[in-house]
């Protein structure tokens, strides 16, 4: 497994565990809306670190295939 993918899914798991621990204190308070809307950016703010990961991981090997072939 690439880097991005065992940093996207340590995320992913963490963002499970609060989003579970954090259910009762939104249930109890009706703020549904801002617990989904927390949920919802800090994915998309995984999904976006994971684009950069694996475009960072693609230069690099592209850099080093060009080193080994001059």
């Amino acid at each position: 497994m690439k880097k991005s993918d065992i940093i996207s899914i340590i995320l992913l798991i963490y963002l499970g565990v609060m989003a579970y621990i954090g259910w009762p204190r939104f249930m109890a308070t009706g703020q549904y809306v801002e617990y989904f809307a927390i949920i919802l950016v800090t994915l998309v703010v995984i999904f976006l670190l994971r684009i950069v990961l694996r475009k960072k991981e693609r230069l690099k090997q592209e850099r080093q295939q060009k080193d080994l072939s001059e």
